[in-house]
């Protein structure tokens, strides 16, 4: 993913947090890995259910306990 890419990204998130972008799409949310050269990406429904991932579990964990702790201060 390009620097620019990135950008794009970014500029268009409800949320950034910890170097991952949420960003609302229809009744799900986009997460991306702002920091990572592979696109690390987890779309989710918004009470936190998973529906595809390339992140690895770990990774997942994560960005699921993000959500759960900041997921109020979305902008919607």
């Amino acid at each position: 993913m390009s620097i620019e890419d990135k950008k794009q990204i970014a500029d268009r998130a409800d949320m950034i947090v910890s170097g991952y972008s949420f960003t609302y799409k229809d009744d799900n949310v986009e997460v991306v890995n702002l920091n990572s050269v592979d696109s690390h990406t987890l779309l989710m429904t918004r009470n936190g259910k998973t529906l595809e991932t390339n992140m690895d579990p770990i990774e997942e964990t994560i960005v699921l306990g993000i959500w759960e702790n900041d997921k109020e201060f979305m902008e919607i």
